[in-house]
């Protein structure tokens, strides 16, 4: 099949994704597909071989079967590339304009998964009546995060309430006016990546140790920033629960395709939901890789297994009358 792998974008995440877009170019290639590298701009530009694409609604996409949208943060993994590719009527990878929306905003993800019952950290919306003295109920330290930001991108560590919250908001709010605060963690990072439609099912998990003070943008992308230790070395109940959970958070936000659910596994045992990621890096050495390469699927059958997924919920979704 012919795949238009699209990679760098708007968000903060160009460069990240630009890595994902030739990873993913070359693993179509090693499955037998043509794939048509097409590289979005910071200023939103789109251009293949250095030529800019022209795109109209029903129109398609370079005659592609099928786009791999290769895009992390917003404007990419946010839903608004997922209604471009709606209106132009071509198959993409990943889930549709909903599920995205509703990953990329951390508010929106935790209240989800508050309705559905999910053990997670507790959290408040910056700004919210009664925000401050939710949080004086959480305990230091505090995370103040852009609510659709990805790769850690304006997040601080809070040590005391007052003057050094305020400054943690406002470097949030430089990137999002939607900022939400967290309670701390003390556990384990454990990510188990998933793979399907109706018919999900969820890698083996991995525990990911980071050489650094936390888990920020630097020590993500910084050969030698983390380390990934495939199984995470829990106990098989637990190990099965991590699974459980990523399959019923996954179904709960409505994804398609793929995502990787990260984990917080408390030194009492107690596992958290931390968040979904619809469209995680995707080099062949990344998190949601690794993971299937150490569970059962080497990384160009999972590229083309996420096409195939891509066409099959095309085609349902058509099958609907609107």
């Amino acid at each position: 099949m012919r795949v238009a792998v699209l990679s760098g974008g708007r968000s903060s995440e160009h460069d990240v994704s630009l890595r994902s877009g030739e990873a993913v170019a070359r693993g179509l290639e090693e499955a037998g597909h043509e794939a048509l590298r097409v590289t979005i701009a910071r200023d939103g530009g789109w251009a293949r071989d250095g030529e800019p694409v022209g795109l109209t609604p029903a129109g398609g996409l370079l005659g592609a079967d099928a786009a791999f949208p290769a895009l992390h943060g917003p404007f990419g993994e946010d839903g608004s590339v997922q209604g471009l590719l709606e209106w132009l009527d071509v198959p993409y990878v990943g889930s549709d304009v909903l599920a995205s929306a509703v990953c990329m905003d951390k508010l929106t993800l935790k209240r989800l998964f508050a309705e559905g019952g999910l053990p997670q950290v507790d959290f408040a919306a910056a700004g919210e009546p009664g925000w401050r003295e939710r949080c004086e109920g959480f305990g230091l330290p505090l995370w103040v995060k852009p609510s659709r930001l990805g790769s850690s991108v304006g997040i601080s560590r809070v040590e005391s309430l007052g003057a050094e919250l305020d400054r943690a908001v406002e470097l949030a709010l430089r990137h999002d006016p939607r900022v939400i605060v967290e309670a701390s963690a003390r556990g384990r990072e454990v990510e188990c990546s998933l793979l399907g439609n109706e018919d999900v099912r969820a890698s083996r998990p991995g525990e990911v140790v980071a050489h650094g003070d936390w888990y920020d943008y630097e020590t993500k992308y910084s050969d030698g920033g983390m380390e990934l230790i495939v199984p995470a070395p829990l106990d098989p109940e637990q190990l099965a629960r991590l699974r459980e959970l990523a399959i019923e958070s996954f179904r709960l936000a409505g994804c398609a395709g793929l995502a990787r659910c990260d984990f917080f596994v408390e030194p009492d045992g107690r596992i958290l939901v931390n968040e979904l990621n619809t469209m995680p890096g995707f080099t062949e050495t990344s998190v949601y890789a690794k993971l299937w390469q150490a569970t059962d699927l080497p990384y160009p059958a999972l590229c083309d297994r996420l096409v195939q997924l891509a066409i099959e919920r095309h085609a349902k979704a058509r099958s609907y009358e609107f």
